[in-house]
């Protein structure tokens, strides 16, 4: 049977592209893709948005949507939605081994994010609204946060938490968080995905190429680049790079967002990239010098913000950690009882 996998397996590999380049062919295609819609941006429809009514409110949504508008965006984020978890099923049904190559499995995964990429631009050109007009920003914002502190607990192990010490009674939550990620990180990406319609602002052109690696990311599963520790440190700290300068088009927060990503950097993201202790003392003592210089002028009375994020993320680790053991327990609970039922019952058959 394990002859048969194996066989399998390999008669699904694409030995003529390595999964380096196809991971290189993915950026390619993100960058170019992200001029495309900046190119194209003179062909959206000409929306009269209503007034900003503040920060739970998403401005990038028509006045008036119509059945059509809500109907191709939630119809291509579930069509989407469906075809990467299915995928993520079929690898993990058949027990997909990790290779250097391509599975089948990942031409196919790459080929359905193009497509669903091409489509959310045209759905974007003719109808123009994504998800946003139904559902909470706070919802889409979510979806990113939840990753990062998933990406947090599944890295402990690797990497450590806390200047590369590990919390030990993370290692069964972090396993379980590793065996499910998959389909946790296609709904986050792919629901912020199509959240927003493909406009051309700064902002919307950042999250949309950070969302483009993340799907070449997703698309690379059971392969040796998805382990890159290089490009999923370029995953991790794309978020600094973007919510800095959104931040800086919209407000003064920038610090917040800049010092906050970039402590988490020091404390915990450097340590799983194998630097000696001279780059790492190296990289606190620019992040000191950051701070020294900015709050020099900004004021010292508001350096408390530098620690925000980096708190609320390592604080949610326990507590998706703790999530994650109360349901551990809780199917434990049943799988144990009806595996008792099961046991009673051929007790019984076989004393009759």
């Amino acid at each position: 049977m394990a002859a048969n996998v194996q066989t399998t397996q390999k008669r699904n590999e694409n030995s003529a592209m390595t999964s380096s380049k196809a991971l290189w062919g993915g950026v390619i295609f993100s960058f170019l893709f992200t001029g495309l819609i900046w190119l194209l941006r003179g062909a959206l429809p000409q929306v009269d948005f209503l007034p900003d009514q503040g920060a739970s409110w998403y401005y990038w949504k028509l006045p008036e949507p119509t059945f059509w508008t809500r109907a191709t965006a939630w119809s291509g984020y579930l069509l989407h939605q469906a075809a990467i978890w299915g995928l993520i099923y079929y690898g993990q049904k058949n027990k997909t081994k990790y290779t250097n190559g391509l599975h089948r499995l990942n031409v196919i995964a790459l080929a359905v994010n193009a497509v669903f990429i091409v489509l959310h631009l045209l759905q974007t050109i003719f109808f123009y609204d994504g998800l946003a007009q139904d559902v909470s920003i706070w919802s889409s914002q979510g979806s990113v946060v939840l990753m990062l502190v998933m990406i947090l607990l599944m890295e402990n192990q690797r990497r450590g938490l806390f200047f590369g010490k590990k919390v030990g009674f993370l290692k069964e939550t972090a396993r379980i968080a590793r065996k499910y990620h998959g389909y946790i990180f296609a709904w986050g990406v792919i629901y912020t995905f199509w959240y927003h319609p493909m406009e051309a602002t700064m902002g919307h052109l950042l999250g949309f190429i950070y969302t483009f690696f993340l799907m070449v990311q997703g698309s690379l599963m059971f392969t040796r680049a998805h382990l890159n520790k290089w490009w999923t440190l370029v995953l991790e700290v794309s978020v600094l790079v973007h919510g800095t300068l959104v931040a800086m088009q919209t407000n003064t927060m920038w610090p917040m967002f800049f010092f906050g990503f970039a402590g988490i950097f020091v404390v915990t993201q450097m340590y799983g990239l194998g630097l000696n202790k001279y780059w790492r003392w190296g990289f606190i003592a620019a992040y000191i010098a950051g701070v020294a210089i900015v709050y020099s002028s900004r004021g010292w009375a508001s350096v408390n913000e530098i620690v925000r994020i980096p708190v609320i993320e390592y604080l949610l680790v326990f507590v998706l950690a703790l999530i994650i053991w109360l349901i551990m327990r809780v199917v434990g609970l049943f799988t144990g009882r009806t595996k008792q039922r099961i046991s009673s019952r051929r007790a019984a058959a076989a004393g009759d």
